[in-house]
């Protein structure tokens, strides 16, 4: 396998990236092979001074950047020698099989929707976050901003996929599928929620146990947490302020250590026919090696397969 990242994506790069390389590599017994994007004198003498052996590395070089605050399809079509560019060439044509990035999220947003293309069936890509467990486990919230209105059959597909992810990433036996709503009775909730509760209560592939309320979220009630990208990307912002008010509080405290985004790497892009990884625009060397391991064991899962066929 071959997993692609953009060196030149992120606020701390390229040597952030070049760092969580080299914990990758110093923690896999057997690594996958990896293409580096970027620029080539610069990755070659960053990789030197941090002793990282090219054993398992290919550098392919970019002469363009996508900035943070450009705009995604624009800046796609126009830096067609851009890291970002030429990582979905190559994932697309088969050189690479996963695809990394801490830069652009709307410019990579835009290249999985449009060049990687969507599985069989899928009515809309979703992406997700990981949410930590009061009790200890972990839950799966999607949709967390790609979609932020949704129509319920998208929501079902939703619940499918998290659950597929959930199984076979979080290695959740049978994961509790739960529908975030203001209330607890069928029938709560917006039309929205109205019209999804039926889809997934007939749906024979996942196990739905009904309605969630945001009180439920961190605790063990579901394991998949579906609900549009408006709500979800609000619950998203409100657990990151978890971590970050207990840190400037200096509150030690083993939970709330678990809500550091670097802990998981990034989103994946859920829906696609390839793993595409999104990093927080800060990723460090620590997000960086997660990513790493995150689109290793999508691809030693074969998770696309898998959720191609509950999809189909």
């Amino acid at each position: 396998m071959n997993i692609g990242i953009d060196m030149m994506g992120g606020d701390f790069a390229p040597l952030e990236a070049v760092k969580g390389i080299g914990l990758y590599l110093s923690g896999h017994n057997i690594p996958a092979e990896l293409t580096l994007i970027g620029n080539k004198n610069q990755l070659e003498s960053l990789l030197a001074e941090h002793n990282i052996s090219l054993d398992h590395i290919t550098i392919t070089h970019s002469e363009e950047i996508i900035g943070m605050h450009e705009h995604p399809t624009k800046a796609l079509k126009e830096k067609q020698k851009s890291s970002i560019s030429i990582g979905f060439h190559l994932l697309n044509t088969g050189k690479m099989d996963a695809f990394i990035s801490a830069g652009n999220t709307g410019a990579m947003l835009v290249g999985a929707l449009f060049t990687i293309k969507a599985l069989d069936g899928v009515i809309r890509p979703t992406i997700s976050s990981i949410i930590p467990k009061a009790e200890g486990g972990t839950g799966l919230l999607l949709d967390v901003g790609l979609n932020a209105d949704c129509k319920p059959e998208q929501l079902n597909q939703f619940a499918i996929m998290g659950s597929v992810y959930a199984k076979y990433i979080l290695g959740i036996n049978n994961p509790k599928v739960g529908l975030i709503n203001v209330g607890e009775e069928e029938g709560k909730g917006n039309l929205l929620a109205q019209a999804t509760y039926p889809l997934l209560k007939a749906n024979k592939h996942i196990n739905f146990i009904g309605n969630i309320e945001g009180r439920d979220v961190l605790l063990d009630k579901a394991d998949v947490m579906v609900c549009e990208g408006f709500t979800g990307n609000i619950i998203l912002k409100l657990a990151e302020s978890l971590y970050e008010i207990s840190n400037e509080k200096k509150v030690k405290e083993a939970y709330f250590e678990r809500f550091n985004f670097e802990n998981y790497g990034g989103t994946p892009v859920l829906g696609v026919a390839k793993p595409v990884i999104i990093g927080h625009g800060i990723s460090g060397a620590k997000a960086f090696m997660n990513m790493i391991h995150l689109a290793q064991l999508m691809l030693e899962k074969d998770l696309m397969t898998k959720m191609k066929e509950e999809l189909a």
